[in-house]
Protein backbone atom coordinates (compact mmCIF):
# COMPACT_ATOMS: atom_id res chain seq x y z
CA UNK A 1 0.00 0.00 0.00
CA UNK A 2 2.75 2.33 1.09
CA UNK A 3 5.00 1.99 -2.58
CA UNK A 4 1.37 2.32 -4.49
CA UNK A 5 0.72 5.59 -2.15
CA UNK A 6 3.99 6.73 -3.23
CA UNK A 7 3.79 5.59 -6.51
CA UNK A 8 0.82 8.11 -7.05
CA UNK A 9 2.05 10.78 -5.69
CA UNK A 10 4.69 11.24 -7.58
CA UNK A 11 2.64 11.08 -10.70
CA UNK A 12 0.42 13.43 -8.94
CA UNK A 13 3.58 15.70 -8.61
CA UNK A 14 4.70 15.23 -12.26
CA UNK A 15 1.26 16.25 -13.16
CA UNK A 16 1.28 19.30 -11.53
CA UNK A 17 4.86 20.07 -12.53
CA UNK A 18 3.74 20.25 -16.11
CA UNK A 19 0.42 21.92 -15.03
CA UNK A 20 2.58 24.07 -13.33
CA UNK A 21 5.16 24.65 -15.93
CA UNK A 22 4.34 28.19 -16.79
CA UNK A 23 3.89 29.30 -13.68
CA UNK A 24 7.54 28.29 -12.48
CA UNK A 25 8.75 29.93 -15.67
CA UNK A 26 6.88 33.49 -14.47
CA UNK A 27 8.62 33.31 -11.14
CA UNK A 28 11.90 32.09 -12.32
CA UNK A 29 11.39 35.42 -14.76
CA UNK A 30 10.39 37.51 -12.04
CA UNK A 31 13.68 37.39 -10.57
CA UNK A 32 15.16 39.48 -13.90
CA UNK A 33 12.69 42.55 -12.34
CA UNK A 34 13.68 42.52 -8.52
CA UNK A 35 14.53 45.28 -6.53
CA UNK A 36 18.20 45.17 -5.88
CA UNK A 37 18.48 47.77 -3.47
CA UNK A 38 15.61 48.95 -0.81
CA UNK A 39 15.42 52.38 1.27
CA UNK A 40 16.07 51.55 4.62
CA UNK A 41 14.25 54.74 7.17
CA UNK A 42 17.15 56.93 7.90
CA UNK A 43 18.64 56.93 11.63
CA UNK A 44 18.61 59.98 14.33
CA UNK A 45 22.18 61.80 13.79
CA UNK A 46 23.33 61.33 16.78
CA UNK A 47 22.84 57.11 16.63
CA UNK A 48 24.92 55.78 19.19
CA UNK A 49 25.86 52.52 16.93
CA UNK A 50 24.98 52.87 13.64
CA UNK A 51 23.75 50.40 12.35
CA UNK A 52 21.86 49.23 15.15
CA UNK A 53 18.96 49.22 17.72
CA UNK A 54 18.29 48.66 21.20
CA UNK A 55 16.78 45.64 22.51
CA UNK A 56 15.73 46.03 26.09
CA UNK A 57 15.87 43.34 27.69
CA UNK A 58 12.83 41.29 29.45
CA UNK A 59 11.47 38.11 30.75
CA UNK A 60 9.54 35.53 27.78
CA UNK A 61 8.49 32.32 27.52
CA UNK A 62 11.08 30.63 24.90
CA UNK A 63 10.36 27.64 22.13
CA UNK A 64 7.46 26.88 20.55
CA UNK A 65 5.53 23.42 19.95
CA UNK A 66 5.22 22.83 16.44
CA UNK A 67 8.49 20.80 16.30
CA UNK A 68 10.40 18.41 18.95
CA UNK A 69 13.52 21.02 18.91
CA UNK A 70 11.67 23.88 20.20
CA UNK A 71 10.26 21.94 23.69
CA UNK A 72 9.68 22.49 26.70
CA UNK A 73 8.91 26.39 26.52
CA UNK A 74 10.83 27.75 29.45
CA UNK A 75 11.08 30.80 31.22
CA UNK A 76 13.89 32.81 30.18
CA UNK A 77 15.23 36.02 30.61
CA UNK A 78 17.63 38.54 28.96
CA UNK A 79 19.39 41.02 29.53
CA UNK A 80 19.15 44.69 26.84
CA UNK A 81 21.20 44.65 23.86
CA UNK A 82 22.35 46.67 21.07
CA UNK A 83 21.74 44.59 17.91
CA UNK A 84 22.11 44.97 14.16
CA UNK A 85 19.24 46.22 12.25
CA UNK A 86 19.60 44.46 9.31
CA UNK A 87 21.33 41.05 8.17
CA UNK A 88 24.93 41.62 7.28
CA UNK A 89 25.07 42.66 3.71
CA UNK A 90 27.73 41.93 0.79
CA UNK A 91 29.07 45.40 0.71
CA UNK A 92 29.98 45.39 5.00
CA UNK A 93 31.50 41.74 4.28
CA UNK A 94 33.27 43.10 1.47
CA UNK A 95 34.54 45.96 4.11
CA UNK A 96 35.69 43.63 6.74
CA UNK A 97 37.86 41.25 3.76
CA UNK A 98 39.30 44.46 2.82
CA UNK A 99 40.74 45.45 5.93
CA UNK A 100 41.99 42.28 7.20
CA UNK A 101 42.41 39.78 3.60
CA UNK A 102 40.16 37.61 5.54
CA UNK A 103 39.74 33.95 3.42
CA UNK A 104 36.59 32.44 3.96
CA UNK A 105 35.85 28.86 4.93
CA UNK A 106 34.04 27.92 1.47
CA UNK A 107 37.18 29.82 -0.33
CA UNK A 108 39.27 27.25 1.68
CA UNK A 109 40.95 23.78 0.77
CA UNK A 110 38.14 21.08 1.96
CA UNK A 111 40.14 19.36 5.09
CA UNK A 112 40.07 16.24 4.22
CA UNK A 113 41.30 14.84 7.75
CA UNK A 114 38.27 15.89 9.46
CA UNK A 115 36.15 15.21 6.58
CA UNK A 116 37.29 11.62 5.63
CA UNK A 117 35.27 9.68 2.76
CA UNK A 118 33.89 12.92 0.64
CA UNK A 119 33.09 12.40 -2.27
CA UNK A 120 34.95 14.14 -5.14
CA UNK A 121 33.02 17.34 -5.60
CA UNK A 122 32.48 17.77 -2.00
CA UNK A 123 36.54 17.68 -1.55
CA UNK A 124 36.79 20.80 -3.86
CA UNK A 125 36.36 24.34 -1.66
CA UNK A 126 32.17 25.22 -1.94
CA UNK A 127 28.96 25.38 -0.14
CA UNK A 128 25.43 24.35 -0.70
CA UNK A 129 23.20 26.10 -2.96
CA UNK A 130 19.29 26.10 -3.51
CA UNK A 131 18.12 25.07 -7.35
CA UNK A 132 14.69 24.60 -8.31
CA UNK A 133 14.42 21.03 -9.24
CA UNK A 134 12.94 20.92 -13.17
CA UNK A 135 11.78 16.94 -12.38
CA UNK A 136 10.19 15.95 -8.68
CA UNK A 137 11.06 12.10 -7.48
CA UNK A 138 8.57 10.97 -4.84
CA UNK A 139 10.37 10.73 -1.49
CA UNK A 140 11.53 14.04 -1.01
CA UNK A 141 15.03 13.80 -0.88
CA UNK A 142 16.47 17.21 -0.08
CA UNK A 143 19.81 16.47 -2.37
CA UNK A 144 16.80 17.27 -5.35
CA UNK A 145 16.65 20.62 -4.59
CA UNK A 146 19.95 21.36 -2.73
CA UNK A 147 23.38 20.67 -4.02
CA UNK A 148 27.05 20.99 -2.83
CA UNK A 149 28.60 23.20 -5.30
CA UNK A 150 32.24 23.74 -5.84
CA UNK A 151 33.27 27.08 -6.47
CA UNK A 152 30.17 28.65 -4.49
CA UNK A 153 31.26 31.05 -1.68
CA UNK A 154 30.16 34.85 -0.89
CA UNK A 155 31.23 36.34 -3.77
CA UNK A 156 29.46 33.86 -6.20
CA UNK A 157 26.71 32.52 -3.63
CA UNK A 158 25.04 30.20 -6.52
CA UNK A 159 28.13 28.63 -7.93
CA UNK A 160 31.35 30.14 -10.23
CA UNK A 161 28.67 31.51 -12.75
CA UNK A 162 26.92 33.50 -10.23
CA UNK A 163 28.09 37.45 -8.91
CA UNK A 164 27.10 39.04 -6.20
CA UNK A 165 28.06 42.70 -8.33
CA UNK A 166 25.38 45.59 -7.88
CA UNK A 167 23.96 43.19 -4.73
CA UNK A 168 25.84 44.86 -2.07
CA UNK A 169 22.72 45.66 -0.69
CA UNK A 170 21.58 41.56 -0.44
CA UNK A 171 22.60 39.54 3.02
CA UNK A 172 26.15 37.96 2.42
CA UNK A 173 25.63 34.24 2.13
CA UNK A 174 27.31 30.98 2.53
CA UNK A 175 29.56 31.87 5.72
CA UNK A 176 30.61 29.29 8.36
CA UNK A 177 29.98 30.46 11.82
CA UNK A 178 34.02 30.47 12.19
CA UNK A 179 33.30 33.30 9.83
CA UNK A 180 30.58 35.33 10.89
CA UNK A 181 32.32 35.03 14.24
CA UNK A 182 35.41 36.52 12.78
CA UNK A 183 33.25 39.28 11.42
CA UNK A 184 31.57 39.94 14.69
CA UNK A 185 34.92 40.28 16.56
CA UNK A 186 36.31 42.65 13.77
CA UNK A 187 33.35 44.79 14.49
CA UNK A 188 33.70 44.10 18.27
CA UNK A 189 30.72 43.03 18.45
CA UNK A 190 29.18 39.13 19.01
CA UNK A 191 26.83 36.68 17.89
CA UNK A 192 23.67 36.57 19.23
CA UNK A 193 22.77 33.89 21.53
CA UNK A 194 20.06 31.80 20.69
CA UNK A 195 17.54 33.64 23.82
CA UNK A 196 18.79 36.93 22.95
CA UNK A 197 17.84 36.36 19.16
CA UNK A 198 14.60 35.00 19.90
CA UNK A 199 13.67 37.64 22.24
CA UNK A 200 14.40 40.35 19.60
CA UNK A 201 12.30 38.50 17.19
CA UNK A 202 9.53 38.61 19.63
CA UNK A 203 9.43 42.59 19.90
CA UNK A 204 7.96 41.97 23.33
CA UNK A 205 5.82 39.05 22.84
CA UNK A 206 6.28 37.26 25.60
CA UNK A 207 3.93 33.70 24.87
CA UNK A 208 5.33 31.41 21.95
CA UNK A 209 2.48 30.55 19.48
CA UNK A 210 1.40 33.67 18.53
CA UNK A 211 3.04 33.77 15.31
CA UNK A 212 2.63 30.68 13.47
CA UNK A 213 0.53 32.07 10.35
CA UNK A 214 3.00 32.51 7.33
CA UNK A 215 3.84 36.40 7.61
CA UNK A 216 3.08 38.85 5.30
CA UNK A 217 5.98 41.25 5.65
CA UNK A 218 8.90 39.00 5.20
CA UNK A 219 10.36 36.96 2.39
CA UNK A 220 9.06 33.48 2.35
CA UNK A 221 8.51 30.66 -0.12
CA UNK A 222 4.63 31.61 -1.50
CA UNK A 223 3.08 28.47 -3.43
CA UNK A 224 4.23 24.34 -3.78
CA UNK A 225 8.00 23.91 -2.19
CA UNK A 226 9.80 23.20 -4.09
CA UNK A 227 8.36 23.81 -7.49
CA UNK A 228 7.03 26.84 -7.80
CA UNK A 229 7.32 29.90 -5.80
CA UNK A 230 4.32 32.87 -7.31
CA UNK A 231 6.54 35.60 -5.62
CA UNK A 232 3.60 37.10 -3.98
CA UNK A 233 6.24 39.11 -1.88
CA UNK A 234 8.28 40.45 -4.19
CA UNK A 235 10.95 37.69 -4.78
CA UNK A 236 12.00 34.59 -5.54
CA UNK A 237 15.43 34.38 -4.21
CA UNK A 238 16.82 36.34 -1.59
CA UNK A 239 15.72 40.19 -1.46
CA UNK A 240 17.85 42.56 -0.38
CA UNK A 241 17.73 43.95 3.60
CA UNK A 242 15.12 45.90 4.51
CA UNK A 243 12.36 45.70 1.85
CA UNK A 244 10.33 44.71 4.47
CA UNK A 245 8.21 46.64 7.19
CA UNK A 246 10.82 46.43 10.61
CA UNK A 247 9.52 44.94 13.67
CA UNK A 248 8.13 47.06 17.09
CA UNK A 249 11.57 47.40 17.79
CA UNK A 250 13.02 48.10 14.52
CA UNK A 251 15.01 45.16 13.26
CA UNK A 252 14.54 44.20 9.82
CA UNK A 253 14.17 40.32 8.58
CA UNK A 254 13.90 38.55 11.41
CA UNK A 255 11.80 36.47 9.95
CA UNK A 256 12.47 34.81 6.34
CA UNK A 257 14.93 35.83 3.56
CA UNK A 258 17.99 34.03 5.48
CA UNK A 259 18.29 32.19 8.62
CA UNK A 260 20.65 33.19 10.69
CA UNK A 261 23.57 32.04 13.20
CA UNK A 262 23.74 32.02 16.37
CA UNK A 263 26.09 31.62 18.94
CA UNK A 264 24.96 28.54 21.22
CA UNK A 265 25.59 25.01 19.98
CA UNK A 266 22.75 23.16 18.63
CA UNK A 267 20.88 21.08 21.27
CA UNK A 268 17.54 18.57 20.60
CA UNK A 269 15.48 20.56 22.28
CA UNK A 270 15.28 22.97 25.63
CA UNK A 271 15.80 20.41 27.97
CA UNK A 272 19.47 21.39 28.97
CA UNK A 273 19.50 24.29 31.58
CA UNK A 274 19.83 28.24 30.42
CA UNK A 275 20.82 29.41 33.78
CA UNK A 276 22.70 32.15 31.58
CA UNK A 277 22.76 33.89 28.18
CA UNK A 278 25.81 32.01 27.34
CA UNK A 279 25.64 29.00 28.77
CA UNK A 280 25.59 27.21 25.28
CA UNK A 281 28.25 29.04 23.78
CA UNK A 282 31.50 27.65 23.00
CA UNK A 283 32.98 25.08 25.15
CA UNK A 284 35.62 22.74 25.49
CA UNK A 285 34.89 19.37 24.87
CA UNK A 286 34.48 16.49 22.68
CA UNK A 287 30.90 15.99 22.40
CA UNK A 288 29.69 15.71 18.56
CA UNK A 289 27.15 18.08 18.52
CA UNK A 290 29.68 21.24 19.05
CA UNK A 291 29.61 20.60 14.91
CA UNK A 292 26.22 22.39 15.40
CA UNK A 293 25.13 25.98 15.91
CA UNK A 294 21.49 27.22 16.40
CA UNK A 295 20.20 29.07 13.10
CA UNK A 296 16.75 30.99 13.24
CA UNK A 297 14.23 32.88 11.58
CA UNK A 298 13.82 30.81 8.78
CA UNK A 299 14.48 32.08 4.94
CA UNK A 300 13.24 32.54 1.50
CA UNK A 301 12.64 29.13 1.01
CA UNK A 302 10.11 28.41 3.92
CA UNK A 303 6.95 27.41 3.08
CA UNK A 304 3.72 26.29 4.79
CA UNK A 305 4.46 22.42 3.02
CA UNK A 306 7.59 22.31 3.73
CA UNK A 307 9.82 24.03 6.73
CA UNK A 308 7.38 26.47 8.31
CA UNK A 309 10.21 27.75 10.25
CA UNK A 310 9.13 31.88 9.68
CA UNK A 311 8.67 31.65 12.98
CA UNK A 312 10.42 33.30 16.02
CA UNK A 313 10.45 29.76 17.78
CA UNK A 314 11.60 28.07 15.50
CA UNK A 315 15.21 26.57 15.78
CA UNK A 316 17.41 24.57 13.34
CA UNK A 317 20.69 23.07 13.62
CA UNK A 318 23.77 23.99 10.99
CA UNK A 319 27.20 22.48 10.53
CA UNK A 320 29.79 25.17 11.85
CA UNK A 321 31.60 24.65 8.24
CA UNK A 322 29.66 24.41 6.44
CA UNK A 323 28.23 27.71 4.22
CA UNK A 324 25.22 27.52 2.22
CA UNK A 325 22.76 29.94 0.03
CA UNK A 326 20.13 30.45 2.46
CA UNK A 327 22.30 30.98 5.48
CA UNK A 328 23.35 34.86 6.75
CA UNK A 329 23.83 36.46 10.39
CA UNK A 330 23.91 39.76 12.30
CA UNK A 331 25.23 40.37 15.43
CA UNK A 332 25.21 42.31 18.74
CA UNK A 333 26.84 44.68 21.26
CA UNK A 334 26.65 45.00 24.76
CA UNK A 335 27.02 48.30 25.73
CA UNK A 336 24.66 50.71 27.84
CA UNK A 337 21.43 51.48 26.67
CA UNK A 338 20.24 55.05 25.07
Amino acid sequence: MKKIILAATGLLIAALLVWLGLGALSARQHTDNERLQCALPKEGERAPHPGMVWVPGGTFEMGDNENPEELPRRTTTVAGVWMDRTEVTNDSFAEFVKATGYITGAERPVDLKAHSGLPPDMQQAGAVVFFMPNDLKAGGQVTQWWRYTPGANWRHPGGPGSSIANRGSFPVVTLTFEDAKAYARWKGHSLPTEAQWEWAARAGQKLAGQDHAQPEQANTWQGLFPVLNSADDGFVGLAPVGCYAPNSLGLFDMIGNAWELTADRYTANHAEPLSAESSRRDTHNSSPMLAQRVIKGGSFLCAPNYCMRYRSGARQPQEDDLGASHLGFRTVLSAPPP
